[in-house]
């Protein structure tokens, strides 16, 4: 038999969105429920030094988001180790139903879902998956230790990774297919100076080759964009940084969606295309994608949220004075 849980308002994911939206409808006495997701935490968690989060020179990622998690767990949100399989929101009270058995029923629905790393769509690249090619330098870098590494991706997530992967590797080569990178001057800088790195421009990766037995990466085979000639890079571990997509699975034919997948907000606010829906964070963001602005989205989130509810309530009210 399962369990049903009725809130005010149930928010659908943990990252900086989530908790500071959790941190704004516990303070409004909203009492939310927080469905955490397969990665309490978010993207932050799988981040090292975060040094663009105000008030703290430097931070780790898992750091601050525990943090966070207990500031919202301090205000009186109720926080669920679970992962929200399916979504209704044709109509109030909005349902969703938890991989765990719990149907959770709510007033309002703040989504703060997030986005999840793009991969390149190679039949190699799944292949390996797991035993040579990752999507997460901190989760795997220390595998790779005196050996030699390839990252893709010419932004921020791919300069980070880079660096971080220096740590381990005798050497990482960064390939971008363009001829200048994206990411941030600061990190760029950081990048041409570390003698680990090399940088290949001008490629893309057209297929991972390895080991059967055991199942291991042994090169990368780059294709040059304008004369189609091949180089192959050997290397132990292989990383790809070219993106993230928004994790917009559970609304994807109940939302307006766009840009690839990102929920439509109204401009200047957090409200969707069904009332009483919500979405802050990188769901929504294709332009920024920072924890900053996605801490911000939350707090509008919960304070829109919160006015919706009240007009609800007001309505209702009058409605049942005019009947008496």
């Amino acid at each position: 038999m399962s369990d049903t849980k009725h809130s005010k308002v149930l928010i659908i994911g943990s990252g900086p969105a989530g908790y500071t939206a959790a941190v704004y409808a516990s303070r409004a006495m909203l009492e939310p429920v927080l469905v955490q997701g397969i990665q309490p935490g978010g993207q932050l968690t799988i981040t090292t030094e975060v040094e663009n989060w105000p008030g703290d020179t430097e931070v780790q990622g898992p750091d601050l988001m525990i943090r966070m998690e207990a500031h919202a767990r301090a205000v009186g949100t109720e926080i669920v180790s679970d992962h929200i399989a399916s979504l209704d929101l044709s109509r109030r009270p909005f349902t969703a139903k938890g991989d765990g058995g719990t149907t959770y029923t709510a007033d309002a629905v703040i989504l703060a879902t997030g986005a999840q790393a793009r991969w390149l769509g190679l039949p190699s690249e799944e292949k390996f998956k797991g035993f040579g090619v990752s999507a997460c330098a901190t989760c795997d870098g220390f595998f790779y230790r005196g050996q030699e590494v390839v990252v893709i991706g010419g932004g921020n997530t791919a300069v980070e990774e880079a660096l971080f992967l220096t740590n381990f590797a005798s050497k990482v080569t960064l390939i971008h297919r363009r001829d200048e990178l994206r990411a941030e001057k600061i990190l760029q800088h950081r990048l041409f100076n570390n003698p680990k790195v090399e940088l290949l421009w001008n490629h893309t990766v057209e297929e991972v080759t390895g080991t059967e037995s055991p199942l291991g990466v042994e090169a990368v085979r780059a294709r040059h964009v304008a004369t189609g000639a091949i180089t192959e890079i050997p290397c132990k571990g292989f990383f790809v940084a070219i993106g993230h997509a928004p994790a917009s699975e559970l609304v994807k034919d109940q939302l307006e969606l766009h840009h690839g997948g990102y929920v439509v907000t109204k401009p200047g606010t957090t409200a969707t295309s069904i009332l009483g829906v919500f979405a802050a964070g990188d769901l929504t963001d294709h332009v920024y994608r920072q924890a900053v602005t996605s801490a911000g989205m939350g707090c509008m989130a919960a304070l829109e949220a919160e006015r919706f509810l009240a007009e609800q309530q007001a309505a209702a009210t009058a409605t049942a004075n005019a009947a008496e």
